[in-house]
């Protein structure tokens, strides 16, 4: 294996991680800054106000995209096991 195969494989893992954490990150990012909005307006700072939320979001966001996110590790496995046949 040589280093330009190595930082393929590198770029490739990395690519898929941070495609298929984009949208979890995103979500949370959006109803944190909601929650943290809402907090301020109205001085109400409880630690569950912001947790609950975005612990719903995420199980929803994994419900609705968890195929998505699967199919994007399946498809970058077979391309991994494909090189590892190549070697």
């Amino acid at each position: 294996m040589d280093s330009d195969l190595a930082l393929r494989l590198m770029t490739d893992m990395l690519l898929s991680a941070a495609k298929m954490s984009a949208p979890i990150l995103l979500a949370t990012l959006v109803v944190g800054l909601v929650i943290s909005i809402v907090q301020v307006a109205t001085q109400i700072q409880e630690m569950t106000l912001t947790f609950v939320p975005k612990l719903i979001v995420v199980i929803a966001v994994c419900l609705g995209l968890g195929s998505w996110m699967l199919s994007v590790a399946v498809e970058l496995s077979k391309r991994m096991f494909e090189m590892a046949g190549t070697l």
